[in-house]
């Protein structure tokens, strides 16, 4: 994965994060009642941000490559969330997906119209069988997202997770090429 794969939706550019996004990324990071379902603790500074930005380039040089994207709406230019793949098991055929959406962007379906071309480029250039996801049980939104994107609930990993002080238990969610070809 060397060249940055850049998406196009009807509304959304789904592009490389950059330096430049670092403040946009802090404030949606920052957002602490947003956060609670993330799996991070919410960031106290910028260069929190720019160190993320960091991270996500470095996954396309890991052993498990992925792909993070920066989310721009078209109509303003503005960064509103993010969405990845990522831990690709080449020989498995699988990752998983992960994504945030600043507050003011909510309900929208704009997270929904990133994701489908990210699952679409995963299921094609990723040559994938398998998509994971992992949702905290409380995070209503994140639930029907994946569920109206086709993923089916597979089980409920106990104290999974560790953020904010807690362990969180999280629902494990299950996407295969087949069910993507039905939606």
């Amino acid at each position: 994965m060397s060249d940055f794969p850049t998406l196009e939706t009807d509304r959304l550019l789904l592009r490389e994060l950059v330096a430049d996004d670092a403040p946009a990324l802090f404030a949606i990071h920052g957002d602490a009642p947003a956060m609670r379902w993330y799996g991070a603790d919410p960031m106290i500074d910028v260069r929190q941000a720019q160190k993320l930005i960091e991270i996500f380039a470095g996954w396309r040089q890991s052993p498990n490559p992925g792909v993070r994207w920066g989310i721009q709406r078209k109509s303003d230019a503005s960064l509103i969330g993010s969405c990845g793949l990522f831990k690709w098991n080449r020989g498995w055929q699988t990752c998983t997906v992960g994504y945030e959406l600043a507050r003011p962007a909510r309900g929208a379906g704009l997270m929904a119209e990133a994701l489908s071309a990210a699952l679409a480029w995963g299921f094609e250039e990723m040559k994938l069988h398998r998509i994971d996801a992992q949702i905290h049980p409380d995070n209503a939104a994140s639930l029907k997202l994946a569920r109206g994107l086709g993923f089916v609930q597979e089980g409920r990993a106990r104290e999974a997770g560790y953020w904010q002080g807690e362990r969180h238990d999280l629902l494990q969610f299950g996407l295969l090429r087949g069910d993507w070809a039905r939606t």
